[in-house]
């Protein structure tokens, strides 16, 4: 089976996309061929192909660009609009948050807002702490909006295309760390449902549940500590809202023991929210009680030992999977 980065993927999805249905629209810094086709490439070609009226460069101003893409999608209209990095979000979170998120209950069901917001982000890179943060919780705690991180081209293409479906706005967000990594290549047209996650590694002992590039680092410690005599089931969540709750609390039931796992910061974060699904919904279920791991309570540091070292590292995953399972069974036994 082939293989494509991230880029190749969001690129087909919006070809795709734009292809099937001229309502959609792609705006936001650089994104048309004459400026480079986005500051990654993901948007190069559009352009060229379906004209600047449709794939249209925009001033550098956030405000703008979700200013224009509301009043797009209110026309009927479905844009992408590309707001270069996460950080650059919280210029633009007005019309974001006041606007896009809360017009269809404003207008008692009568408007709806089907726009997706395209950002990027993520530590790793030296990018500093005004380039890197994962704010994904703050838009999940807004009533209105999905909030999507696909962790492979193949979610990533798939996800995109239902968010364009969506009558409702998203947030579609994407690592930069990761976006040149490769993956099996999607089956072109193929939507991935939001609001569904997907079980990467079945398991009995010990449930992982994330998203994004680090739960695909986890599928890979799966298989090692199977080597152990560890089963560690991993949930990728694909969608942070609406989360899947059947399958987490499913995978729970099953294995008595879960952890949670992204690269956010870990207090306050969308880690939090699951525990608490977890212990409300299946505590009866639980041997110990929920574990989070995530980034360090602290802006993102731009010297690469300190980055690293703010962030959760894939031995402080195997490290807690570890220490669960040598607890639990003692536990059980009481």
């Amino acid at each position: 089976m082939s293989r494509i980065t991230f880029v190749q993927a969001i690129n087909q999805a919006l070809h795709d996309a734009m292809e099937a249905d001229g309502k959609v629209l792609v705006l936001g810094e650089d994104v048309a061929d004459a400026e480079g086709g986005g500051v990654v490439g993901i948007t190069k070609g559009l352009s060229t192909k379906f004209g600047v009226e449709r794939v249209k460069s925009t001033p550098i101003s956030e405000q703008a660009i979700m200013g224009a893409a509301v009043g797009a999608a209110l026309k009927g209209f479905k844009p992408v609009a590309e707001i270069m990095l996460m950080n650059f979000t919280t210029v633009a979170s007005d019309m974001i948050v006041n606007h896009a998120a809360k017009l269809r209950f404003m207008s008692g069901g009568q408007t709806s807002v089907p726009l997706v917001v395209r950002t990027m982000t993520g530590a790793g890179v030296s990018n500093g702490g005004q380039h890197s943060d994962y704010l994904e919780s703050w838009f999940a705690h807004t009533a209105g909006l999905k909030v999507v991180l696909p962790s492979t081209p193949a979610d990533a293409y798939g996800l995109m295309l239902s968010c364009i479906d969506d009558p409702d706005p998203s947030m579609f967000i994407e690592t930069l760390p990761a976006l040149y990594n490769k993956g099996e290549a999607p089956e072109r047209g193929k939507r991935v449902p939001l609001g569904k996650a997907k079980v990467l590694r079945p398991g009995t002992d010990v449930s992982v549940i994330g998203y994004g590039r680090i739960i695909q680092q986890v599928a890979g410690l799966a298989d090692e500590l199977r080597e152990e005599g560890i089963s560690v089931e991993v949930i990728d969540l694909r969608t942070v809202s609406p989360i899947d709750k059947e399958t987490v609390l499913e995978s729970v039931r099953k294995t008595g023991a879960a952890i949670v796992v992204h690269e956010a910061v870990r207090k306050f974060g969308v880690g939090a929210e699951i525990s608490s699904l977890i212990h409300e919904e299946a505590f009866g279920a639980l041997r110990s009680p929920v574990r989070r791991i995530g980034a360090k309570y602290a802006p993102v540091p731009f010297s690469q030992p300190l980055e690293a070292a703010s962030l959760p590292s894939i031995d402080d995953v195997a490290a807690e999977i570890r220490s669960l399972h040598a607890l639990v069974p003692a536990q059980a036994a009481r």
